[in-house]
């Protein structure tokens, strides 16, 4: 079990705009990015991630006025990602208030781009951003999928991960696809064949619905958890998460 547990809200922005759906479709809006990140601040968030969730599809790139307006507005790590292609890319965002960087789609298309941005910047900037979803077709039952979890790749989600470290990935962002909005709880089974393999720190995302769903998936082996509906729609707040999770004897900042 880790160390320290940390939480961390999850905008998901399409537009400029705060979205949330259900297995990443039916996008509906939940707010202004910038509103939202000051309140997560104030909540006691450890760090926020910003996804632009339609700059891959687009194929375009992140919106760097509104990654600044949100750093702005926050003084815990940011973790930006969403249409990241090269290391050039990574520098202006950094240039414009991120902390770190969530790479994803571009990466499988070619994976040197990991090698790239951690030998230039260092593996501690680097988060890959695993959109996972249960597949017959791979060795784990995992496969890797892009463009916002629009398509489904043949590359196995265990296989995919243990490269992305040797490469130098220093931290795994893993999304079940088939949980995302669902509030049925986080795969279990995923995070724990994730944490048996990774020697770096695994954020598990996806299906936090209820209090009780955050101490289950810490014990299989998350060293934080990412959420965004619950806490968009104030159903939760960070504050009672970290008090659940306290309450079973996990260490939280």
């Amino acid at each position: 079990m880790p160390l320290t547990v940390r939480i961390i809200p999850c905008l998901d922005v399409d537009r400029g705009r705060v979205v949330k759906g259900v297995n990443f479709r039916k996008l509906r809006d939940a707010g202004d990015p910038v509103e939202r990140a000051e309140q997560y601040g104030t909540q006691g968030a450890d760090e926020l991630t910003f996804l632009d969730v339609t700059a891959t599809v687009d194929d375009r790139s992140t919106t760097y006025d509104m990654v600044q307006r949100v750093a702005e507005q926050v003084f815990i790590p940011l973790t930006v990602g969403g249409g990241i292609r090269s290391p050039e890319d990574v520098a202006r965002l950094l240039g414009h208030g991120a902390d770190k960087v969530g790479v994803n789609s571009a990466a499988i298309v070619r994976p040197g781009l990991l090698s790239e941005i951690a030998d230039r910047f260092g593996a501690q900037v680097l988060v890959l951003s695993l959109d996972v979803k249960r597949a017959s077709h791979t060795p784990s039952g995992f496969a890797v999928t892009t463009h916002g979890g629009r398509t489904e790749t043949q590359l196995d989600a265990l296989a995919w991960a243990r490269e992305a470290i040797e490469r130098g990935a220093g931290e795994l962002l893993v999304n079940s696809i088939d949980a995302d909005g669902t509030k049925a709880g986080y795969d279990l089974e995923l995070t724990s064949l994730m944490h048996e393999l990774s020697t770096v720190p695994i954020i598990a995302s996806g299906g936090a619905g209820a209090l009780a769903d955050f101490a289950p998936v810490v014990a299989a082996g998350a060293d934080a958890v990412l959420a965004a509906s619950v806490f968009h729609n104030g159903e939760l707040t960070i504050r009672e998460v970290k008090a659940a999770l306290a309450a079973e004897g996990v260490v939280v900042r």
